[in-house]
């Protein structure tokens, strides 16, 4: 009888293992297949993906830059003095019909990219400047509603603007003091209590208006902002 020694007992083990192995591999075969395509499909998405955004926010960006460019425009007959060479627009009105139109259409193409939403802000200041309250709101409130903290607030402070052009006084204040309940470093907490005694000093409530300018005064005492509210205390014959 044939002895089977120790080496040839491995041997036939390391076969058997590769056998099993495979076996393994010959019966599963499809499904690393299939698991090794659904990684290839998934990383061709990723770099696809960010290779799209990336294409996108270039044309945002030299999109945005000509609109802005058209908001920046002066007027004629205003304190702006255009550059060598630069145009000119005749009217406010028709500068920022001109700025909406380019601003929109920035916006409305590139909604998902930040100069998109940079664009709906200007597009929503534009309107408002031509005096078309409703379709300013209509593009300040989803900025104002959501999105990044201190680009939130400067649409929260416009859209409070707006709202007081409409009559909608309630809304306003609640947005002055949303913002005053978290300042931001683009809506510092003296601009808004000076918006809020502008606010009060025009629906003729003047102890409200004295308040917010005293307060001002009080906490930011030696500076510009200080300096208006004494000039609007001195308007409401309060100095």
């Amino acid at each position: 009888m044939h002895h089977i020694s120790r080496r040839e007992l491995k041997t036939d083990e390391f076969h058997d293992a590769m056998e099993r192995g495979v076996e393994i591999l010959r019966t599963h075969q499809k499904t690393i297949w299939q698991a090794s395509l659904v990684v290839v499909v998934a990383a061709a998405a990723f770099f696809g993906w960010r290779y799209y955004s990336s294409r996108q926010t270039a044309k945002a960006s030299a999109a945005f830059a000509r609109a802005i460019a058209i908001y920046d425009t002066p007027v004629q007959g205003t304190t702006q003095q255009p550059l060598p060479g630069q145009a000119t627009f005749p009217s406010s009105a028709a500068k920022y019909t001109a700025a909406d139109q380019a601003l929109a259409s920035v916006a409305t193409q590139y909604p998902s990219t930040h100069y998109g939403e940079i664009a709906r802000y200007y597009s929503g200041i534009s309107l408002e400047k031509l005096g078309r309250y409703s379709e300013a709101e209509m593009w300040l409130r989803p900025l104002a509603d959501g999105g990044d903290t201190q680009f939130k607030a400067l649409a929260q402070f416009e859209l409070a603007h707006v709202y007081e052009q409409m009559g909608k006084s309630q809304q306003a204040v609640a947005l002055y003091q949303q913002l005053l309940a978290k300042p931001s470093v683009f809506v510092p907490k003296p601009v808004i209590l000076l918006a809020l005694g502008d606010h009060y000093a025009a629906a003729k409530d003047v102890a409200q208006a004295v308040k917010y300018y005293e307060q001002v005064k009080s906490e930011y005492a030696n500076t510009g902002l200080a300096d208006q509210a004494d000039q609007r205390l001195e308007m409401l014959g309060k100095t």
